[in-house]
């Protein structure tokens, strides 16, 4: 599934681009394509798009949808990135239809935003927020090609982590995922580059004191995690407040024995796109056919560029 916002899902009507985003340096990115001018009005919805119930109720729709279609009472989520953000939280309110997660590259902010006080996931504020328009006050952004490989070199460290020309491969499917965001950006009229079109979003509730909640995760929802060696997205510095993330200490934070984790080297934020995603490909099936990975129920694991499995220390 995607989310509202993300890839072929609906995003807001924007014909008019000053819907995108409230920020000159942005606005200076629809010049000439669409032939945006600086002196744009704000946008007219001054509001974040999404947030964290919007999110987990969109995930139970389509859960939902899948038990009714297929018969099955549960079933496993598998999410890449900020997906964690949204899955984690539901499997620990839905136990009953979660079989297991399997989260790629996830995000986790141990010091996250708290739920609403006395509440396991309630909203802490009023929705939609009401905050400064640099940081909530528009629906949505846009990020650009060079963007997207700026942020993946920081992620290389290995001679052959991923083939050539991966960036405008990827890029091209971004692109085709949205046909509006396509035809925009780029310094030649008539020429666009295409903006990827991003969802501004509230989220709360995914933290160090949420996940070991009710004793869910790692118990009724066993959990599988795998994340690149060099994810400079998912592992980054403690001082950086609600920025700060750390996938092993996702690990730690699971309460239950049933959790697995891998670090796999060679690797970064892009691993789906990279050399090694054939051995991701293989690891999400052994966990959704057989409940384990490489012969483990639980525990960390280090694997090398030859396939070498070590135990890490938790």
């Amino acid at each position: 599934m995607e989310l509202q916002g993300s890839g072929l899902s609906t995003r807001p009507k924007m014909g008019d681009p000053k819907n995108v985003q409230p920020t000159e340096a942005q606005r200076r990115l629809l010049v000439p394509n669409p032939d945006a001018q600086l002196d744009l009005d704000p946008p007219l919805y001054t509001a974040q798009l999404n947030n964290s119930q919007s999110d987990w109720d969109e995930v139970d729709t389509v859960v939902e949808f899948v038990k009714k279609e297929t018969g099955a009472t549960k079933v496993d989520l598998i999410g890449w990135s900020a997906a964690s953000q949204q899955l984690g939280p539901y499997a620990i309110q839905h136990p009953d239809k979660v079989r297991s997660l399997f989260l790629l590259a996830p995000i986790f902010p141990p010091n996250g935003r708290p739920s609403k006080a006395g509440t396991d996931f309630g909203a802490p504020v009023a929705l939609p927020v009401s905050a400064p328009a640099a940081t909530f006050g528009f629906p949505m952004s846009v990020g650009t090609k060079k963007g997207l490989d700026n942020s993946w070199k920081n992620d290389l460290k290995c001679p052959d982590q991923r083939e050539a020309d991966m960036v405008d491969i990827v890029w091209k499917a971004m692109m085709k995922a949205d046909p509006v965001g396509a035809t925009w950006g780029g310094d030649t009229a008539g020429s666009p580059e295409g903006l990827n079109r991003i969802r501004n979003s509230f989220w709360w509730g995914w933290n160090k004191t949420t996940v070991p909640l009710h004793g869910t995760l790692g118990g009724k929802v066993p959990v599988c995690i795998v994340y690149g060696e060099h994810d400079s997205i998912v592992n980054t510095s403690s001082s950086l407040g609600l920025l700060y993330f750390s996938v092993p200490e996702l690990y730690k934070a699971i309460p239950g024995p049933k959790k697995l984790m891998f670090c796999i080297a060679c690797s970064g934020h892009q691993i789906p796109w990279e050399r090694v995603h054939k051995t991701v490909h293989t690891m999400s099936e052994h966990w959704l056919k057989h409940g384990k990975v490489e012969g483990a129920t639980s525990g960390s694991y280090y694997r090398d560029e030859d396939g070498v499995l070590s135990p890490v220390e938790d």
